[in-house]
């Protein structure tokens, strides 16, 4: 079974990045859409036919991905699907026939080693999923939500608004995949569906409003690192999947430095 849900992670991880790039070069033609209006903003994007192929093709994604959590944990789920950043930038560099800058790719691979190297980690433990606290699920996501707009309020002249947006976004769519695991452990539980469409509801509008002004590579490159990252913290911390000790901490602790690093450097304006 967790072969299984290795191999659905990935088909779920490729389809979901070129998703992305797809839904960056529709968006980027579209008339400029804003949060303050989401009901005109979800029509223009509807209306596009290209947007909804590269939607279309998320959605696959996202079935696949349900598939793989229904059989396995979401830290080990995750950390399979943490290479897609590698696929981003590959695809998007392909698309638009060019290379990679110094910074770009520099940042890359600080960020595939780290996620790398965290999926090495979960050899470690969080073979076997967890349950938790439904009062702790709810605060972590709270807390995700409120930092998560913090961040468009505050950060966007710092770091950029595309930048702001992709990890603002990338914020929504761990909610969206941690109500994802929540949800199909079935019960009460379900209730959690509601958080899920939120989340990922939320999400897409930031992605494709940062799509407007940013590269794919740094709106989605950066909201992909927090799918990733942000959900196999939750694993551990709030659903109780196994914690891995000595080498294996080790290396859980680089990780996240590396991500960390590489989150920064696809974040300067710059790269926009």
């Amino acid at each position: 079974m967790t072969a299984v849900a290795l191999f659905l992670a990935l088909l779920a991880t490729a389809l979901t990045n070129i998703a992305y790039q797809r839904e960056h070069d529709a968006a980027a033609l579209l008339p400029a859409l804003s949060l303050r209006r989401p009901l005109w903003s979800a029509r223009v994007l509807l209306a596009d036919r290209r947007w909804l192929l590269g939607f279309a093709l998320e959605s696959g994604g996202f079935l696949l991905y349900v598939a793989a959590l229904a059989l396995a944990s979401l830290a080990l789920v995750q950390s399979m699907g943490a290479g897609g950043i590698g696929v981003l930038a590959f695809v998007s560099a392909r698309v638009a026939r060019r290379r990679l800058s110094r910074r770009e790719l520099n940042g890359v691979l600080l960020s595939v080693a780290g996620l790398l190297t965290l999926a090495i980690s979960l050899a470690g433990g969080s073979a076997e999923g967890g349950n938790g606290s439904t009062f702790a699920i709810a605060v972590w996501l709270g807390a995700s939500a409120a930092v998560a707009l913090a961040m468009l309020a505050f950060a966007s002249r710092a770091i950029g608004s595309a930048a702001a947006s992709g990890l603002a976004g990338g914020l929504f769519f761990s909610i969206g995949d941690i109500s994802t695991k929540v949800a199909t452990q079935g019960g009460l539980r379900i209730a959690f569906a509601c958080t899920l469409v939120l989340g990922y509801t939320v999400g897409t509008m930031l992605l494709q409003v940062g799509y407007q002004v940013g590269g794919a590579l740094v709106v989605a490159g950066l909201a992909t690192l927090l799918t990733n990252a942000v959900p196999i913290a939750a694993g551990t911390l709030v659903l109780h999947e196994p914690v891995p000790a000595g080498v294996f901490g080790g290396l859980r602790v680089f990780a996240f430095a590396a991500v960390t690093a590489g989150a920064v450097l696809l974040a300067r304006p710059q790269a926009a």
